[in-house]
C-alpha cells in the first residue's frame, strides 16, 4: 500500500507541477460574495439529518449548471463528473446536518431520541425543536433536565423533546411516529459585512463551493475527468464517502475533502491551535482527527492559491473529513475547508468571502491538477 500511495502522491504532484507556468481558471474572478451567499442561504435553510438527506440533495441538483449531468448512487451520494474516464481527482462534500432520530414515544407524548453526529446536547435543551414527519414538519420543544436536587453538570442527560400533547395517542395523531427525524429550527441571517450565521454551515459551505465551482468550470478545459460527489451519513460515520472510496478503488490520484476547519478564532478559546482566522481565506486541513495531508501537497494548494491571488491558511483542527476513506486504497487526502466559528452549534458563523475563496481553489485544482 505504501508503495502505491507514494505512486499517487508523485502523479498529484507532477499535475501540480505542470500547472507551474500558467493561470488556471475559467477565465473570471470566480464568485462573488452575492452569488455565494444566493447559494449557501439555499442550502442552509434545507433541512437532512444524517440519513435523511434527500431535500439537501435536490436542492444542490437544482443549482448546478445546466451543462451538469448529475446522478445519484445506490447510497444515495450526488455525482457530477466532468471530463471523460476514470476521475483521477475527486472533490467530496457532505450533505447531512448534526440530529436527532425519534427511538419511542412515551405514554405522555414525550419523545425519547438518538443523537445523529457528535455535539454537546446542552445546547439543544430548552429550544424549539422540528419533527420531521412523513407529512411535514411538526414543533415540539427539547425538555431542560430535571434540575431538582440534582448535581449541576454539563452534558444532560438523554434529552427528549415534548410536542406538548400530553398523550402518545395524541403524538401519534400528529403524524410522528418512530424513526422520525428531529432538528432545531434554523434561518439563514447575513450579520455585519461578509459575515453570516445559521446551523449547519458544516457541511452546507462545503456543498456550495462545490456548486459554485462548477457553476464557473469550463468543461472543456477540464484535463483528465474530475469527481464532484456530494455524500452522505458523514456525520454518522463517513458512510456515504466509504462507498465512494471503494467504487473508485483503483482510479484517483488525490481526493480532497472540503469540510470545516473548526476555528479557534472566538473571543473564548487559545488561538494555538485550530488558529485560522474566519474573513482570512480558505485553508488546508494540513492536519484533523482522521488524516494528514502530505506536506508536499499542502505546499502546492499554497501554491496554487498565491498564483490565482486567493488568500489562504493553513492549520491543524479537530474532526475527521470523508476523504480519509480512502486512505486504505492508497489515495492522499488534500482536504480543504474554510474557518468555522461555533461549530454544530445553532449559530455557527462564516465569512462569505472564505467561501468565495474556496469556491474558487476547487475550481483552480480541477482545472490544474
Amino acid at each position: 500500500m505504501s508503495a502505491r500511495w507514494g505512486v499517487a502522491l508523485l502523479a498529484a504532484l507532477s499535475l501540480a507541477g505542470s500547472a507551474q507556468a500558467q493561470r488556471t481558471g475559467a477565465g473570471g474572478a470566480g464568485p462573488g460574495v452575492a452569488e455565494a451567499e444566493q447559494v449557501v442561504s439555499t442550502l442552509a435553510e434545507r433541512y437532512g439529518v444524517s440519513g435523511d438527506e434527500g431535500a439537501v440533495r435536490d436542492a444542490v441538483r437544482a443549482l448546478l449548471p445546466a451543462w451538469a449531468r448529475p446522478a445519484t448512487d445506490s447510497a444515495g451520494n450526488l455525482w457530477v463528473t466532468v471530463g471523460r474516464g476514470r476521475p483521477r481527482v475527486v472533490f467530496l462534500a457532505h450533505l447531512d446536518e448534526i440530529g436527532f432520530a425519534v427511538t419511542a414515544i412515551r405514554d405522555d407524548g414525550t419523545l425519547e431520541l438518538r443523537q445523529r453526529g457528535g455535539f454537546f446536547p446542552s445546547l439543544f435543551e430548552g429550544q424549539p425543536a422540528l419533527v420531521h414527519t412523513r407529512h411535514g414538519a411538526v414543533p415540539a420543544v427539547f425538555l431542560p433536565r430535571d434540575s431538582a436536587g440534582a448535581t449541576p453538570r454539563r452534558t444532560p442527560p438523554a434529552l427528549r423533546a415534548d410536542p406538548g400533547t400530553g398523550s402518545r395517542a395524541a403524538t401519534e395523531a400528529l403524524g410522528i411516529a418512530v424513526g422520525d427525524q428531529l432538528t432545531m429550527p434554523k434561518h439563514y441571517a447575513r450579520l455585519l459585512g461578509t459575515r453570516a450565521t445559521a446551523r449547519s454551515f458544516d457541511d452546507r459551505v462545503g456543498s456550495a463551493a462545490l456548486v459554485l465551482a462548477l457553476r464557473h468550470l469550463d468543461p472543456a478545459r477540464v484535463r483528465g475527468a474530475v469527481a464532484f460527489v456530494w455524500t452522505v451519513r458523514e456525520e454518522t460515520g463517513l458512510e456515504g464517502a466509504a462507498v465512494v472510496a471503494d467504487s473508485l478503488r483503483d482510479g484517483p490520484v488525490v481526493v480532497l475533502a472540503i469540510d470545516t476547519f473548526v476555528s479557534s478564532d472566538s473571543p473564548l478559546e487559545l488561538p494555538t491551535f485550530g488558529g485560522a482566522r474566519v474573513g482570512s481565506g480558505p485553508v488546508a486541513r494540513a492536519v484533523d482527527n482522521s488524516s494528514v495531508t502530505p506536506p508536499a501537497l499542502v505546499d502546492s494548494l499554497t501554491a496554487l492559491a498565491r498564483r490565482q491571488g486567493i488568500p489562504f491558511q493553513t492549520g491543524a483542527t479537530n474532526g475527521g473529513n470523508d476523504g480519509s476513506t480512502f486512505a486504505a486504497y492508497g489515495v492522499p487526502d488534500a482536504a480543504m475547508g474554510w474557518p468555522l466559528r461555533y461549530s454544530h452549534s445553532p449559530a455557527e458563523v462564516i465569512d462569505l468571502k472564505d467561501l468565495a475563496g474556496l469556491a474558487r481553489m476547487v475550481e483552480a485544482v480541477a482545472n490544474s491538477w
